[in-house]
């Protein structure tokens, strides 16, 4: 499961709950993204910051993992090249699966290099009740690539990083969006404030 992770909530880990019980997963390594491909123009955390959380948020699960792996490779994030670097590093034997929105996968098609993400990966799409697919489905079956793509239905959790970080610039709560560690991590380190704030 990758992402931004800034700051990582409880959307993200009820999605990568569903899929590991659903798809019968062994593991769901949660990677944040070093440098991401679809954010330089934006303001990001650290990535030693979005890490630290996802250890935090991940810890209590036995079948979740934190990696490094996309924060320790240097330049821009790319998908791809991380699907190809897991690649190199398990036995042929295990499977792969992206787990991402439903709403995502539209723009999926338009990755760098998503032909090889197709190729290296199946895709999950977790989506939330009401959520209509078909716009989904059509960019996949219209990219004419071979995607292999399972979608999920997931507890309707409006919750997310952009909220997340909105409502600590705020002074607004952030308790019961994300675990508690993760809440006292951006209280601690002061995250999401504006300069100036005390």
């Amino acid at each position: 499961m990758g992402g931004t992770f800034d700051p990582i909530h409880f959307g993200h880990l009820v999605a990568a709950e569903t899929a590991a019980t659903v798809l019968g997963l062994d593991a769901v390594i949660f990677m944040p993204a070093g440098a991401p491909a679809f954010k330089q123009d934006r303001d990001v955390s650290d990535p030693e910051d979005r890490f630290a959380m996802t250890l935090l948020a991940t810890s209590d699960n036995a079948r979740f993992y934190a990696s490094r792996l996309e924060i320790e490779r240097p330049g821009v994030t790319y998908t791809a090249d991380t699907l190809e670097q897991l690649r190199e590093l398990y036995p042929d034997n295990v499977e792969f699966y992206f787990i991402t929105g439903a709403d995502a996968l539209v723009d999926i098609v338009t990755w760098h290099e998503a032909g090889r993400v197709a190729r290296l990966a199946k895709l999950v799409g977790a989506t939330r009740p009401g959520y209509d697919l078909e716009r989904a489905r059509r960019a996949i079956a219209e990219s004419g690539l071979p995607f292999d793509v399972t979608y999920l239905e997931v507890p309707a959790l409006a919750i997310s990083s952009s909220d997340l970080r909105a409502r600590t610039r705020e002074g607004m709560p952030v308790r019961y969006l994300t675990n508690d560690s993760v809440v006292g991590y951006i209280s601690k380190h002061g995250l999401y404030r504006t300069k100036g704030d005390a």
